[in-house]
């Protein structure tokens, strides 16, 4: 089922104008649940589907549009996160949310569609999306990630908590709770962004030059490196961890892949980052994780349907 769009003689539908008007915000809130922006348009989609389905006498005893749709994409989110698990566990190597670009450089995502997003439809970048914060919401429960971000993200109180999650407001509180000892046990002081701008611009230089030393000393002595191919391109099966293991690891994948790639550095999830590209094309993108003046995590998505985002030299 599609969205209705718009009448034709030219008049507005105030309903459709008050489901259109929440779609950037169901985004976000999906993105964040989900860590992958393909399956949270899905969602919005098939949320504002479901409302459309509702006769429309019962749409008129409605009196929330906002509330309604936040409710049923919550669900569906819910639902999606339960059973992520069981075909995670079928995916191919480490599963990595799926990165964003910055404002500027989003494209359709879609096969085929290397058209600018409409701007509406955008994630707000901040620290809530960062792959680092992504990352530990994916060390979270169904119930934990969805109680956390509806009450510490976009402060939903508990009891409307309650009714999306399926518990008691005292359990989504406890949920909560739950989610942000998770947070405060791997949370570090972050550097400032510009201080994390210079720590990638030396990784960078440090990896093109094949310069081993430079890469250990910018690497934390318990630095981890993930990538992520989803079977579909080469990568790592496995985390390596260990700032010399990785430095050595990269200097060896220099000396056979990077005459071909071109890296630049970007934003990615509203940090630094580093985009790698061939022939044009966005293969690889980096994002980091930066504590006490080192590189402490570096995350490699290389699975191209979660690169759709990414603009090519083509499109610059």
């Amino acid at each position: 089922m599609t969205i209705p769009s718009e009448p034709e003689d030219g008049r507005s539908d105030p309903e459709l104008s008050a489901v259109m008007s929440e779609r950037r915000r169901l985004i976000n809130l999906a993105y964040r649940l989900l860590g992958s922006l393909s399956e949270a348009e899905d969602v919005v989609q098939e949320a504002c589907a479901r409302w459309y389905a509702l006769p429309h006498r019962q749409r008129e005893t409605i009196e929330s549009v906002s509330g309604w749709l936040m409710k049923v994409t919550g669900r569906i989110c819910l639902d999606l996160l339960r059973s992520a698990r069981t075909r995670r566990e079928r995916y191919v190597g480490d599963w990595l949310p799926e990165p964003l670009p910055d404002r500027a450089e989003w494209i359709g995502g879609r096969p085929g569609a290397d058209a600018p997003v409409d701007p509406a439809d955008r994630i707000t970048l901040d620290e809530s999306v960062t792959m680092a914060f992504l990352i530990v919401l994916e060390s979270m429960t169904p119930s934990e990630r969805v109680a956390f971000v509806l009450h510490d993200v976009f402060r939903y109180p508990f009891a409307e908590v309650a009714e999306i999650v399926g518990r008691t407001p005292a359990a989504c509180r406890q949920l909560a709770s739950s989610a942000r000892r998770r947070i405060r046990a791997v949370q570090t002081p972050e550097p400032p962004v510009s201080r994390q701008a210079d720590l990638v611009r030396a990784f960078r230089r440090a990896w093109e030059a094949k310069d081993v030393n430079a890469l250990i000393d910018l690497l934390d002595p318990d630095a981890t490196a993930i990538a992520d191919g989803g079977g579909r391109v080469a990568a790592r099966l496995r985390p390596l961890r260990g700032g010399e293991q990785i430095a050595r690891y990269l200097v060896d994948l220099a000396g056979r892949m990077l005459d071909n790639v071109t890296f630049i550095q970007r934003t990615v999830n509203g940090r630094p980052g580093l985009v790698a590209r061939q022939n044009g094309v966005t293969v690889t993108v980096l994002a980091f994780d930066v504590a006490a003046d080192r590189i402490k995590h570096i995350w490699a998505v290389r699975n191209p349907d979660k690169l759709r985002r990414w603009p090519t030299d083509r499109n610059r």
